[in-house]
C-alpha cells in the first residue's frame, strides 16, 4: 500500500500531519501498545541496562498495560480518544521497546490481532535496525500491500561513539542497511533521532541532518535531549557531563538541521514531552504545539525551509 510519499504545504517544512491528513478520509489517531516486548541491549543478548537516556514511563501512556491483551489496550485508547472524535479511526502503535524483536509467528499474532481491532486502519511498528530480517521484512511488505503500514526505527545518532557510549548496541551502518532494505520494500520507512546527545555539538548534530538524508527515510521524528529520572544519563547530567539546550538554542539547531534535511522527508515532530515528574532537563515549561508555533514562526521570519542546504551527492 506504498503511495506518494510527496506533501504538499504551506509550511516551511513537510509535516506529518498534513501528510497523514491527505492518506485518509477522517481523522487518525495512534494508540499506543505496549505488547511485552524487551530489546537486545536489557536482555542479556548484547548487553544489559538498555539505553542509558531511556525510560519507557516517559511515554508509554496510561491506558498501556502489557498485562492486558492487545485488543484490551485498544479499546481503552479508542474509549479515550472517541468521546473527543467519533468519527476517528486508528493506527496500533506497538510503541514500548523493541516491537519485532520475536518469532515471526508471535509477531504475526499480534499484528493481526491489533488489526482487528474495530477502527483499526493500520500499524506503527517502533524497532530497532538490528531487530529484523529478510523473513520479518518480507512478511510485513505483504501487510502493506493490504493495509497502512510504517516501519519506525530508532536510528538516535549517526555517531558510532556515541551509539557506544549511549549503549545503543548497533551502528549508523546497521540503520543505513535496515532503511535501505525496508523501503526497497515500499514499505514506509520512519526513524527516530536525539539531537543533543552526549558528546555531540550541533556540528555533529548537522553532520547527521545530511546522512540521514542520504538514506531512504521517507519520515523522521525529531527530539531534544531530555534528561530522565532512573536513567543512567541521570548521574552524568547530575556530575555535569551533559549539556541540554535551552528553547533558544534548540530553535537555533532545528533551522540549521532542517535546511540539512532533504526536502521529501516527512517530519513528524521537533520535541518530546515528557511527564513532569519524571524530567528533570530541560524544563522549557512548553507544549509541543507551542515549541512549534514559536519554531515555525522563527523559520518564516528567516526565511528558513527545508532542504535549502542539502546537496544532493
Amino acid at each position: 500500500m506504498m503511495q506518494n510519499l510527496t506533501n504538499k504545504t504551506t509550511l516551511p517544512y513537510n509535516d506529518f500531519g498534513s501528510w497523514i491528513r491527505s492518506k485518509f478520509p477522517y481523522k487518525i489517531q495512534k494508540i499506543s501498545i505496549d505488547a511485552g516486548f524487551s530489546c537486545p541491549n536489557r536482555d542479556g543478548r548484547i548487553s544489559t541496562g538498555g539505553c542509558t537516556f531511556c525510560n519507557n514511563s516517559t511515554f508509554n501512556p496510561s491506558y498501556c498495560d502489557k498485562s492486558k491483551s492487545i485488543i484490551e489496550q485498544l479499546e481503552t485508547g479508542k474509549r479515550f480518544f472517541s468521546r473527543k472524535y467519533p468519527e476517528m479511526r486508528y493506527l496500533a502503535y506497538f510503541q514500548a521497546y523493541t516491537n519485532t524483536y520475536g518469532s515471526l509467528d508471535n509477531l504475526k499474532k499480534m499484528y493481526e490481532e491489533a488489526l482487528s481491532t474495530d477502527g483499526v486502519v493500520g500499524l506503527v511498528i517502533g524497532t530497532r535496525p538490528d531487530c529484523v530480517n529478510d523473513d520479518i521484512l518480507n512478511y510485513i511488505e505483504d501487510l502493506s500491500r493490504q493495509t497502512f503500514v510504517i516501519v519506525e526505527y530508532g536510528i538516535e545518532s549517526a555517531n558510532n561513539k556515541t551509539l557506544k557510549r549511549i549503549n545503543r548496541g548497533h551502528t549508523f551502518e546497521c540503520s543505513q542497511i535496515a532503511i535501505e532494505k525496508t523501503a526497497s520494500r515500499g514499505i514506509i520507512t520512519s526513524g527516530h533521532v536525539i539531537l543533543g546527545l552526549p558528546g555531540e555539538d550541533e556540528e555533529e548534530d548537522i553532520r547527521q541532518a545530511s546522512l540521514i538524508s542520504q538514506t531512504k527515510l521517507n519520515i523522521i521524528k525529531i527530539h531534544q535531549l531530555q534528561i530522565i529520572r532512573g536513567t543512567k544519563l541521570e548521574t552524568e547530567f547530575k556530575e555535569n557531563k551533559i549539556h541540554v539546550y535551552n528553547v533558544k538554542e534548540y530553535i537555533h539547531l532545528l533551522a540549521r538541521y532542517i535546511q540539512h534535511l532533504r526536502k521529501d522527508i516527512i517530519i513528524e515532530r521537533f520535541t518530546s514531552q515528557s511527564p513532569k515528574d519524571l524530567l528533570i532537563a530541560p524544563d522549557w515549561g512548553l507544549k509541543n504545539y507551542e515549541f512549534t508555533n514559536m519554531f515555525v514562526n522563527y523559520l518564516n521570519n528567516n526565511n528558513i525551509h527545508q532542504g535549502q542546504c542539502y546537496n544532493e551527492k
